[in-house]
């Protein structure tokens, strides 16, 4: 386990593979442990750095850093630490929620993010993520067994303020107004049979602008990097291949892909 010392607080990470650095940030249903299938699909090409956020895994429980804002801040301070000039990130629920707010308020340290599973209005969220316990639901998402057993494990380590925080302050202000700012590529990702986070709709695509698009995967739940990892792994190689400043629409429109909005 690797952990390194940010604003007086232990961040725990772990890092895998060689060549340009790509982060990963977890979701409100685990920590840092659901990436490695996907970490280890990247590891040939790309440096991958997974880290617990504020109140997740074994990162430190602090409430008075489970805002948004609070958890950007994170990132930027373990990129200081380990001397990480610029990344590709890939965010899931919590984390590409957070991702938003930290592509804009530090754009020169961010190159692309992929959101996966991001609500970017309230209305998007399920009300069962605020009235069901963590481990029923990652046995609904991911079902029982190996696959599911070290992420519930982890999941007994969330404080559930860092959840209920979180949760509160996407339902206040609709996510889609930080993501309306970037000038980054922001690639939304969403599975067609996710009942815990809806899709953004057309009308609100058509609103943002457009470096932000959108892409559904059919056979996907809420973790479409473990439902169908294989062509969630060829997207992101896709998404991660375009030269830096490159529009998203130049990201071909595949048959695996099924559907894609804009």
């Amino acid at each position: 386990m690797s952990a390194i010392i940010v604003d007086d607080d232990v961040v725990h990470y772990e890092v895998l593979g060689r060549g340009r650095p790509l982060i990963f940030i977890h979701g409100w249903l685990g920590s840092w442990r659901y990436w490695i299938p996907t970490m280890q699909a990247l590891s040939g090409e790309f440096r991958t750095y997974a880290l617990d956020l504020w109140g997740f895994g074994d990162s430190a429980k602090r409430p008075d850093r489970y805002s948004l804002e609070s958890q950007a801040d994170l990132i930027k301070g373990f990129m200081e630490q380990l001397a990480i000039l610029k990344a590709a990130f890939v965010g899931h629920g919590l984390g590409g929620a957070v991702l938003a707010h930290f592509a804009r308020k530090y754009p020169e340290l961010a190159d692309r993010v992929m959101a996966v599973s991001v609500p970017l209005t309230a209305s998007a969220i399920n009300g069962a993520l605020f009235a069901t316990p963590l481990a029923s639901l990652i046995e609904s998402f991911i079902g029982r067994g190996p696959q599911a057993e070290p992420i519930s494990r982890e999941a007994a380590k969330t404080d559930p303020a860092a959840v209920e925080v979180s949760i509160r302050a996407l339902t206040e202000v609709d996510l889609s107004h930080a993501v309306e700012q970037l000038t980054l590529p922001y690639l939304l990702v969403y599975g067609e049979k996710d009942s815990l986070i809806s899709p953004p709709s057309n009308g609100l695509m058509q609103y943002l602008t457009n470096n932000v698009h959108s892409i559904e995967l059919e056979d996907s739940r809420h973790f479409p990097m473990l439902d169908e990892a294989a062509r969630f792994n060829r997207l992101l190689v896709d998404f991660l291949s375009l030269k830096s400043g490159e529009s998203l629409t130049n990201l071909e429109l595949k048959e695996e892909w099924k559907r894609r909005v804009r």
